[in-house]
């Protein structure tokens, strides 16, 4: 039989000073995502509105042979999604390391999270 037990105050210390930085990185982009109201990208479903708010880990420029797209990677602390702007270049302020709150269907191809033509607003760097 496993307890859980309750975690206390030094309980949550000791667990910030032994983790490692990303770790502490994926649990306040959690905490700020919770506290914008936004829905954690761990618990999106296919076919739903969402909003979704975190830092942008990688943007890249996709030519294609049809439309032109703009990729960026979105990761809130629980999860990731694939951004999708169709026949763009480049997005004046989409780059790497940005806060961004995005809101548009969610859809799962191929085990790759993505939304398209999402309607954002950039944070603060």
């Amino acid at each position: 039989m496993t307890e859980t037990r309750p975690v206390g105050w030094l309980s949550r210390t000791l667990q910030r000073l032994t983790a490692d930085e990303q770790t502490i990185d994926a649990e306040e982009l959690r905490a700020e995502s919770a506290s914008a109201g936004c829905e954690p990208l761990g618990s999106c479903r296919k076919g739903a509105v969402v909003t979704v708010t975190g830092r942008l880990k990688s943007v890249v420029y996709t030519p294609r042979e049809t439309v032109p797209t703009l990729e960026a990677e979105l990761f809130d602390g629980s999860g990731s999604v694939t951004l999708v702007w169709l026949g763009r270049r480049r997005i004046a302020g989409i780059e790497p390391g940005r806060t961004l709150t995005a809101r548009g269907r969610f859809a799962a191809f191929d085990g790759k999270r993505v939304i398209y033509n999402p309607w954002y607003e950039l944070g603060s760097c």
